[in-house]
Formats: structure tokens, C-alpha cells, sequence
């Protein structure tokens, strides 16, 4: 199971201007739907995305952060517009 400070972390390693920009980011894992949700805030905005677990896991292995990438650029594009 992947510690969800450690999905964190590895968000803020791609994107390390999301705390700076003024975005919060928090991560947890919902058991009944076994992903993981992603959720990011700026001031009164906020919105959440999905990531598979297998997809999650790829990303914490260094063998793939592709689409992890992706949801959180589109996620970050989404709030700068609001």
C-alpha cells in the first residue's frame, strides 16, 4: 500500500510550484472505491481527481507518472482559470 505522504511528496516533486503558487494539495485513499483522490485548493476554489491505485503505484516506482502528470496539470490549469 503507498503511504499517501509519500504520493504527496511525489506530486510536489513534479509540480513544486503548487504549495508556492498558493494551491493546497491533499491526497487520500478511498477504500470503497479503491483509488486514490487528489484533491487541490486555491483560496475558495477547489477541485478533485481520481488516480487508480495501479496507476499510483507505477508512478512510485519511477516507472510512470505520465497520466499523474496530466490530471494534476489540468487540475492546476482549471483553478488558475477560475
Amino acid at each position: 500500500m503507498i503511504d499517501k505522504g509519500e504520493l504527496c511528496e511525489k506530486i510536489r516533486a513534479i509540480y513544486p510550484d503548487i504549495g508556492e503558487c498558493g494551491i493546497d494539495l491533499n491526497v487520500e485513499y478511498d477504500e470503497e472505491q479503491k483509488t486514490w483522490v487528489v484533491h487541490l485548493q486555491k483560496e475558495t476554489h477547489k477541485l478533485k481527481t481520481f488516480l487508480e491505485a495501479g496507476d499510483a503505484e507505477k508512478c512510485m516506482e519511477g516507472k510512470q507518472c505520465v497520466s499523474l502528470g496530466i490530471e494534476i496539470a489540468q487540475l492546476r490549469a482549471n483553478i488558475e482559470r477560475m
